[in-house]
């Protein structure tokens, strides 16, 4: 058994704490601190996405031979889909008691459950036709456009038996055409940085990155015995982290729309390699920290709640809106509180169907083995 097939069975080293950084960082924008680069937080959720799913798919096509779509497709169903339906209940609820801002709309909520949340903000939704706050589905439209589509790209491509750095290398140049169209938009004369900022088109290459860390330098493969990073590793992650702050600082219109997301993926990909392959490192051990771990953990229902809640905040006391410190911990309080009520009242029974689909992954990958 392979390095990331014998792996892959345990929670990656720090990936958790990663998704617990990215959501607070996406709450504390959200509440009102406007230098806190909220977009960054998506990204990075973003890359998190690419890396891992890219993971999981080498490491079952190691074990089996093949990808099983449809089971993968299942699973990410039984992960997604209960905590959006129960969340979006209760949002539409209490919209249409008058509790939370916004409007109530069979299109509107038609492209929230169906993950054409993106597009219909960009070309159709004309405003007040949403729940104040669930405009954030707009990120989990891209996310589940690389699910539907990737997991058959790879398996055609690993079915024509073509080696991780080809796939890495086609991957590549599709990161360069999505950076020339963005380009291409961002110079039309009508231009709105909503198209790029939301659209799948103009923002999966920032889940392909972490795609291509996964299938040539994918830090499962290295090591864990040695927690030291050498002076050109350092090297490397500060340049890295230096290149991830020119993006955030750099206010160019032109560079934010185009050139920004790319960098950003190029300067996560070392910080990613680091952060898992030296998890034990001072810099990254409190990543995996039981409190950061846990957070990460409830991330995904968090990020689904947590700007519902902060427009009932601001709304019911406009007061708030100015105390942005109390604003963040009571979303953050009240998100966290909502995300652990799901995770012990909805996500089991879930969970114990994504852990059958993937049992039957295994059974069949036992039997190949004992066939040769």
């Amino acid at each position: 058994m392979s390095e990331v097939n014998a792996r892959h069975q345990q929670a990656i080293a720090s990936l958790d704490g990663i998704r617990a950084i990215s959501v607070l960082i996406v709450i504390a924008a959200h509440s009102g601190f406007v230098t806190v680069p909220g977009g960054l937080g998506v990204t990075i959720f973003f890359f998190l996405s690419g890396y891992l799913i890219t993971t999981l798919m080498l490491a079952e096509h190691e074990r089996t031979g093949e990808l099983d779509i449809v089971r993968f497709y299942a699973r990410r169903v039984f992960r997604l889909m209960p905590p959006l339906i129960v969340t979006l209940a209760i949002v539409y609820g209490l919209t249409f008691a008058g509790l939370v801002p916004g409007g109530i709309t069979l299109a509107g909520l038609a492209s929230q459950l169906l993950y054409f949340a993106n597009y219909y903000q960009i070309f159709f939704d004309p405003g007040n036709t949403l729940p104040g706050g669930t405009e954030v589905l707009w990120s989990l439209a891209v996310e589940e456009h690389y699910y539907i589509c990737y997991p058959i790209i790879m398996s055609v491509l690993l079915r024509n038996a073509l080696r991780p750095s080809q796939i890495a290398a086609l991957l590549c140049v599709s990161c360069i055409a999505i950076l020339a169209w963005r380009i291409h938009l961002v110079m039309a004369p009508d231009f709105s940085d909503y198209r790029t900022y939301y659209a799948s088109d103009t923002r999966i290459d920032s889940i392909i990155y972490g795609c291509i860390l996964a299938l040539i330098a994918n830090p499962l493969r290295e090591s864990h015995r040695a927690q030291t990073m050498s002076l050109g590793q350092w090297a490397i992650f500060a340049v890295a982290l230096g290149g991830l702050l020119v993006t955030l600082v750099y206010r160019s219109a032109f560079f934010r729309e185009t050139f920004r997301y790319s960098l950003q993926g190029l300067a996560l990909m070392p910080m990613f390699f680091f952060a898992i392959r030296y998890s034990g490192n001072a810099l990254f051990r409190h990543l995996n920290s039981t409190w950061l771990s846990r957070l990460g953990v409830y991330s995904y229902t968090i990020y689904l709640i947590h700007h519902v809640l902060i427009q009932i905040i601001v709304t019911g006391v406009p007061a708030l809106a100015a105390r942005r410190v109390m604003v963040f911990s009571a979303a953050l309080l009240i998100s966290i509180t909502y995300a652990a009520a799901i995770d012990r009242f909805v996500d089991p029974y879930f969970r114990q169907l994504r852990v059958k689909f993937r049992a039957k992954s295994a059974m069949r990958a036992a039997v190949l083995e004992t066939a040769k």
